[in-house]
């Protein structure tokens, strides 16, 4: 698809993607590499995967720092941070993408530990490295977006819960943010085709998804969502800090 950014509008700034070895993540880092950025790929267990894709954005001219690091362990999150100060001395934009919690085998509150607490945990640790002028995205869906008032399927349900959770602990920081001269703003789009939650959604309820696509009409495919992230970090931040994407008419407004 058409690169969503200028070519060379982001020359000189520093991005950072977290969980961006694959899926919405990587296309993200994508795009801002070719708008000229300097990127910052973060994963957690997808080296080989991170490591190509940063060989591949380097080619584009532009500098890509592979760094992994699990968000849930601030020490981790402190060493991420730590390296990209190194390389890179600031940071113009930071998105949010990471999430998880369908993922078996895990501790009952990792939905939260992810969602919630690591979310603010790299938030507060990027704190020093953003500059005025500087952006944040949070990623998340309108089924965790809109869950207060709009009931989604029992085994999403968890996850959604535990991403408005993080997302409210984001909003409590808008005010101390703006002080810094940091501006906020949340993507919220509807489930994405070819998405690892989307397949673990189709396991766990088959035919969800076809569902889903019928009621919306259309639903994003991965590098779709990503060009409406990555352009949720330089286009004017609407009044209540939210970009939704996609169809949210069977979603009711709180």
């Amino acid at each position: 698809m058409p690169q969503p950014l200028d070519v060379d509008s982001l020359k000189g700034k520093t991005a950072l993607v977290t969980g961006s070895s694959r899926g919405i993540g990587a296309d993200t880092v994508r795009y801002f590499a070719e708008a000229g950025a300097n990127v910052v790929i973060n994963f957690r267990n997808k080296a080989p995967r991170a490591e190509k894709l940063g060989t591949d954005l380097r080619a584009l001219g532009v500098e890509a720092l592979v760094v992994g690091a699990d968000l849930t362990d601030p020490e981790s999150v402190a060493a991420m941070f730590a390296e990209v100060e190194r390389a890179f001395g600031h940071l113009d934009i930071l998105v949010l993408n990471a999430s998880g919690g369908m993922e078996s085998g895990m501790a009952a509150d990792y939905a939260l530990q992810l969602n919630r607490d690591a979310q603010v945990s790299v938030l507060e640790h990027a704190l020093p490295l953003l500059g005025e002028g500087s952006r944040v995205v949070f990623v998340t869906s309108h089924q965790a977006h809109f869950i207060r008032t709009t009931p989604t399927m029992p085994e999403y349900e968890p996850v959604a819960l535990s991403k408005r959770a993080g997302e409210d602990a984001l909003r409590e920081r808008i005010p101390a943010l703006t002080e810094h001269g940091v501006e906020f703003v949340v993507v919220s789009g509807d489930m994405i085709e070819g998405t690892i939650t989307a397949t673990l959604l189709e396991r766990a309820n088959p035919g969800a998804i076809a569902e889903r696509r019928e009621s919306a009409g259309k639903l994003y495919n991965v590098s779709e969502f990503a060009a409406e992230v990555a352009r949720a970090a330089v286009d004017p931040i609407p009044a209540d800090n939210t970009r939704l994407v996609g169809d949210t008419s069977s979603f009711a407004g709180e």
